[in-house]
């Protein structure tokens, strides 16, 4: 498990950092590479900035409360708090969380429970233009069929 130099794109599990089956944590946890938790962590778990392949994978015993933050996150525990993954959320058939789970790519078990919103971190929505004020339609001569053209065309 440990050292290995594949990634978990290639079905194997890299691991940097192991927070085992007895071990509690009181405050955040910044990490980078791959996270496996076993015990508890009462706070944030958050990858850091320049860390891009930053996996974290909640083993079945595993418990966090407090937030997730990284590229791809795999529940198997329990999750309590918001899950935030830049990449792919994985729910495991085990998996028990109480939050909101933002993701790019999904995949959830049967038996994995979700008790919050499934929320897709999607590409940001163009602004629309603004709208035009009675007056300029009067100076143009446009009545409510330009505006609902010019709406359409924003929104296409």
């Amino acid at each position: 498990m440990f050292g290995s130099s594949k990634s978990s794109r290639d079905g194997q599990l890299v691991v940097d950092a192991l927070i085992g089956s007895q071990v509690v944590i009181r405050g955040d946890v910044e990490f980078s590479g791959g996270l496996y938790v076993e015990g508890r962590i009462h706070g944030k778990v958050i990858a850091q900035d320049a860390a891009s392949a930053a996996n974290l994978t909640l083993a079945e015993n595993g418990v966090v409360e407090g937030e997730i933050r990284a590229q791809v996150v795999v529940i198997s525990g329990r999750m309590d708090g918001d899950v935030h993954a830049t990449e792919r959320v994985e729910l495991t058939p085990s998996a028990r969380v109480n939050g909101n789970v933002h993701y790019q790519v999904v995949e959830m078990s049967a038996g994995a429970q979700l008790n919050g919103r499934l929320i897709h971190a999607s590409t940001p929505v163009a602004a629309l233009p603004p709208p035009e004020t009675a007056e300029d339609e009067a100076a143009s001569g446009k009545g409510d069929t330009a505006a609902r053209r010019k709406l359409a065309e924003a929104m296409a």
